[in-house]
């Protein structure tokens, strides 16, 4: 990736901070960071009021904390780009109303699937109507600020990334969780905490492929003692991740529902949708933690304390030249898989330092696990051809080579449905 002149402090334009639980994980990690002294944080969203909100709470983070981000705030995004360093972008379109239909509709029509996000029919529209909009975030970002790097948390992570390595100079790269996901079940069946195991992947975002799992002291190898445990666990647990595991040899990543999104067996870990009254649920619950800190109310203990996210520690290798290791990024492949094609999204670890973002090969997948995951990267590689090009044709073959979709019947029946419900959002980006 191409380099750039960082000072030890940083300007940080967050694109959808009015996000609770989000906005929350970034502000845990950011405003405890001591290597963040003297930085300047500002948090952008469109609507005031989750703004002030957040805003509010994060001002109160920060003076327990010792108060040493500098924190500013607006709705105009262009405003606060100027200068910026780093832009983090977690951005969504009216999520849980249009993720519901992108899952209720295909299901109507017979597709049976999990989640309806990143993968199957629901992963294309999330993809038709996101990219337009993150789009013309990152055309701000080249006008701006060329040289920052963006950061992207929204879904679909591999097609983001895919579009914007494609179809922007941009810098950009995509963080996401499900690396540690995958070591929590892999210490579940051991016996062992989650940090008793050293865990490295690469593949594509929801379904990576864990090439080694070992003691962080020893080194030892800890595969032969999980595909030992393995076939005596209980076996209500992560059924299809195990199937596939006594398939392939490997531990595939991150869980059932995600990772069963991108194969046409995905069901059988579980045909359901996202749980979309537990998140209202806790999002009004998580909403009366944060009016009773702003009220002047204590802190739980829990938002004290890092996250688990990787995002701070990337932006402080690069800001003080730690040549540091983030477990698990999402960037363009051009080779870091040699398996997988060079125009793809990939998600391996990668090395921060003021020089960039440096992603690690460690070598080609296993032939047959890169054969699997390829069958996903020509489905991807179509629905981010289709969202750019606002193309109805491209969709349908997106469905068409899709292993969800079962139907030729299905597939034009669910795109005419599903496309007037978005056609307010889709567009061309290029």
């Amino acid at each position: 990736m191409t380099s750039t002149t960082i000072t030890n402090t940083a300007k940080i334009v967050f694109i959808g901070a009015g996000s609770q639980w989000f906005g929350l994980s970034m502000f845990r990690d950011i405003l405890s960071a001591d290597e963040m002294r003297g930085s300047t944080l500002t948090l952008v969203d469109t609507n005031p009021a989750a703004l002030e909100r957040m805003v509010g709470l994060a001002h109160r983070l920060n003076a327990h904390h010792g108060g040493h981000v500098r924190i500013e705030h607006t709705t105009e995004r262009r405003a606060a780009l100027d200068g910026a360093d780093f832009v983090l972008s977690s951005v969504a379109i009216d999520r849980n109303r249009l993720w519901r239909l992108d899952f209720e509709i295909p299901k109507k029509h017979g597709i049976r699937h999990t989640l309806g996000e990143n993968g199957g029919p629901g992963g294309l529209f999330f993809t038709m109507r996101t990219l337009p909009l993150v789009f013309d975030i990152v055309r701000d970002v080249e006008a701006i600020c060329p040289k920052a790097l963006f950061i992207n948390f929204s879904n679909p992570e591999s097609r983001i990334v895919l579009a914007l390595g494609k179809y922007s100079p941009v810098r950009a790269i995509g963080q996401c969780h499900g690396i540690l996901m995958a070591r929590e079940d892999m210490a579940h069946i051991l016996g062992r905490k989650p940090e008793e195991l050293d865990v490295w992947a690469a593949g594509l975002n929801h379904f990576q492929c864990v090439t080694d799992v070992r003691d962080p002291v020893t080194g030892a190898d800890f595969y032969p003692a999980l595909r030992e445990a393995e076939p005596g666990f209980d076996p209500a647990f992560r059924p299809l991740t195990r199937r596939l595991f006594q398939a392939f040899g490997r531990w595939l990543t991150c869980s059932d529902d995600h990772m069963g999104e991108y194969v046409a067996y995905g069901y059988e870990g579980g045909e359901h949708g996202y749980d979309y009254d537990w998140d209202e649920r806790n999002r009004a619950e998580l909403q009366g933690h944060i009016d009773s800190i702003l009220a002047g109310g204590p802190f739980p203990d829990w938002m004290l304390t890092p996250s688990g996210e990787s995002a701070a520690a990337l932006m402080g290798g690069m800001l003080h030249n730690r040549r540091r290791v983030i477990p698990s990024a999402i960037v363009y492949n051009q080779g870091a898989i040699p398996n997988l094609p060079a125009d793809l999204a990939v998600e391996v670890p990668v090395v921060a330092d003021a020089a960039g973002i440096h992603p690690v090969s460690m070598g080609p997948l296993p032939d047959p696990i890169a054969k699997l995951m390829s069958m996903q990267a020509n489905v991807q590689q179509l629905a981010v051809e289709a969202a750019v090009h606002a193309s109805k044709e491209l969709a349908l073959q997106a469905l068409l080579i899709d292993p969800v979709v079962n139907s030729t019947t299905a597939a034009v029946a669910l795109l005419d449905e599903l496309w007037e419900v978005n056609k307010g959002y889709i567009r061309g980006c290029v």
